[in-house]
């Protein structure tokens, strides 16, 4: 094994109240694996993935990507928004507590029927009228307010530092247990909306069309159809996405994932639903997939599929790990099967 897995899963809890979800939950992914958690349907498997990938934030514990925590880092940017924003809540908080003095100061001393309205001068009096007020009422509601407005700004940027594009862009990326397309797009689009987290062009490059943004659109275009043609699914780049048929819906969605070049795919049961057929051809994509250097972690209820790409599984039962080890290790482990098949079909 490396030094510094990809993925650390460190002693992960999740409780929602009095439900606890996962408890102490800890594996490692290194590079190069197909790592695969298994268990009972409610062991919970998804929940696990949702606080890998941002959904959820950790009861306990912590998730490392490539050795550290994934968070958004802190910027320069983040300062200015903070005085930004406290000028402008402090700014608010003093008008509407001197509404009535502003009001008169500027509308009603200066306004003449039939005569242009001096904005110059009713604007200039403003100060004026808000010193006239008292300091108290001038500066208590403006420290309020900076405090409301910068603490509110920042507590914000706290509360988004681990969220699922966060995550993404550090090159974490995910299939649903329950599919997810844009119905009506066509499949090359799904795609491309996929490499929205990797595109470079700015709001202003797209919204004038600037040379950059044909350039970027054409590399993108090439890139989802190259995509496509890696899961079988070029001949229906140009098909609405919900008329393919459930087991190409589900390589659309790997697709999908894989534009945003993730360096760690998460699969969460692509084999629901799929014949035998479909679930041969998924194993060999999942194979290539790894082959191209992404590692990939998979949830599967399907035994088949589990132990025929699989380097390692992880075993979760009621929201604990009950083993981990290889597929030889993990199809001989009692504590595996009792908890597929219970102790009264053990004995």
């Amino acid at each position: 094994m490396t030094a510094v897995p990809l993925l650390e899963v460190d002693r992960v809890t999740m409780r929602f109240g009095g439900l606890v979800a996962n408890e102490d939950v800890s594996f490692r992914v290194d590079p190069g694996q197909v790592y695969a958690v298994i268990g009972p349907n409610g062991a919970g498997k998804t929940t696990l993935f949702n606080a890998i990938t941002g959904v959820y934030q950790p009861s306990a514990g912590e998730v490392r990507f490539e050795g550290r925590v994934v968070r958004k880092p802190f910027a320069g940017m983040l300062l200015l928004r903070v005085a930004g924003s406290a000028l402008a809540t402090a700014a608010g908080c003093v008008v509407a507590l001197n509404a009535t003095a502003l009001w008169k100061a500027i509308v009603v001393a200066n306004y003449v029927y039939g005569e242009p309205f001096p904005w110059a001068t009713a604007i200039g009096r403003a100060a004026p009228a808000l010193a006239e007020t008292g300091a108290a009422w001038t500066w208590l509601p403006a420290v309020f307010g900076a405090v409301l407005g910068g603490g509110g700004a920042y507590a914000l940027w706290a509360r988004t530092r681990r969220t699922p594009d966060v995550i993404a862009h550090a090159g974490i990326s995910r299939t649903f247990q329950n599919i997810r397309l844009f119905a009506e797009l066509s499949v090359l689009e799904n795609v491309l909306v996929g490499m929205h987290g990797r595109t470079r062009c700015g709001f202003f490059t797209n919204l004038f069309r600037l040379p950059a943004f044909g350039r970027e659109r054409s590399q993108s275009r090439a890139r989802a159809l190259e995509l496509l043609r890696f899961v079988g699914l070029e001949a229906r780049a140009f098909d609405a996405a919900r008329n393919l048929p459930y087991g190409l819906q589900r390589r659309l969605e790997i697709a999908r994932a894989l534009a945003s070049q993730p360096r760690l795919l998460l699969l969460d049961e692509p084999a629901a639903g799929m014949n035998p057929t479909e679930t041969v051809a998924l194993m060999e994509l999942i194979r290539a997939i790894r082959q191209k250097g992404v590692t990939v972690l998979l949830i599967e209820h399907h035994m088949r599929v589990v132990m025929g790409v699989s380097d390692r599984i992880c075993v979760l039962n009621f929201g604990k790990r009950i083993a981990e080890g290889t597929p030889e290790q993990i199809r001989n482990d009692p504590a595996c099967v009792e908890a597929y098949l219970g102790k009264e079909q053990l004995g």
